[in-house]
């Protein structure tokens, strides 16, 4: 070989070696600007703001326009707590502000009805009175609704007593049962559990007042607690129309109704709303049901 070819061969290797050389720190610089850029975001992501040197580099531009993104978001979250805020004492206010009248339109109205009145005069008694339950159904069902599309419901879970829970959500709907004849049986508990007392109230009388609508009068809807390892089991069962097993994946579903209670009144809001509050809580709701047999629902809660 001569020396011509063999310094091409040399030069063509160097060449070769040059090239792979740079193409390797080139790829190593261009991973190491990755992961910079990858750690400015996460802190980004996080809602650091970072310290920028202002000069006419990449990664300060990169930098700045981060800072400005996390300041936006900054700005963004406080002006829609400001105004979740303001939709919160307003829905509270106007809930007050009707409920105060209307609880006194049905207390006269009821007056009336008791009253000896002509058969006209009578009627329209009544129908004043069914007309301000029908009102009231409403403002409930709207102020539940409001829960959901306001992100209301902020828990604040400790230790509580189950005894109490079961009892003040059973005093809630004990006027109703009477008017059906219902009897509610509940038993007395010792057990505690971590949940927050004002929302699972919510989510029992939910339940009971489910039990109420859709059970028979001169009825029984038990209400028992039953201790595990790691939750508490708060039961509610009814001897009402019970609930087909296809159906029994759908209830939770929000603004679901079955075809055979289309009749009754109501949303399709009450369920919903008692996972998203038992969900929230570290809990879970499970049910088991028949045609006709009634309802058994069962709501899990933290012991720990």
């Amino acid at each position: 070989m001569s020396g011509a070819l063999i310094s091409a061969v040399v030069l063509s290797c160097a060449a070769f070696a040059g090239a792979a050389g740079y193409t390797f720190r080139y790829r190593r610089r261009i991973r190491r600007q990755m992961d910079t850029v990858l750690e400015q975001l996460d802190r980004a992501i996080g809602g650091t703001i970072q310290e920028c040197s202002y000069d006419e580099s990449m990664d300060s531009a990169v930098i700045q326009r981060l800072n400005q993104l996390v300041e936006m978001s900054r700005m963004n979250c406080e002006q829609a707590d400001r105004e979740r805020n303001l939709v919160k004492a307003l829905i509270s206010d106007i809930s007050h502000q009707v409920r105060t009248p209307l609880t006194n339109i049905m207390l006269y109205a009821g007056l009336l009805e008791e009253q000896e009145l002509p058969e006209q005069a009578g009627k329209m008694a009544s129908q004043i009175h069914r007309q301000a339950d029908k009102l009231d159904f409403f403002m409930k069902e709207l102020v539940r609704s409001s829960y959901l599309e306001t992100e209301m419901i902020a828990v604040h879970v400790e230790k509580s007593s189950v005894d109490e829970l079961i009892a003040r959500a059973c005093q809630a709907v004990e006027m109703q049962a009477l008017k059906k004849g219902i009897v509610i049986e509940a038993e007395s508990s010792p057990e505690s559990a971590f949940f927050d007392m004002k929302w699972t109230v919510e989510a029992l009388v939910n339940l009971l007042d489910n039990a109420v609508k859709y059970s028979p009068a001169q009825s029984v809807i038990r209400v028992l607690s039953v201790p595990y390892e790691s939750f508490l089991c708060v039961r509610v069962k009814d001897e009402g129309i019970g609930i087909r097993e296809e159906e029994q994946g759908l209830i939770f579903q929000r603004f679901y109704r079955s075809p055979e209670v289309s009749g009754e009144k109501g949303l399709g809001i009450g369920l919903y709303l008692v996972r998203e509050i038992i969900k929230k809580q570290g809990g879970y709701i499970k049910v088991k049901s028949e045609p006709g047999s009634g309802a058994e629902f069962s709501v899990y809660l933290r012991r720990n």
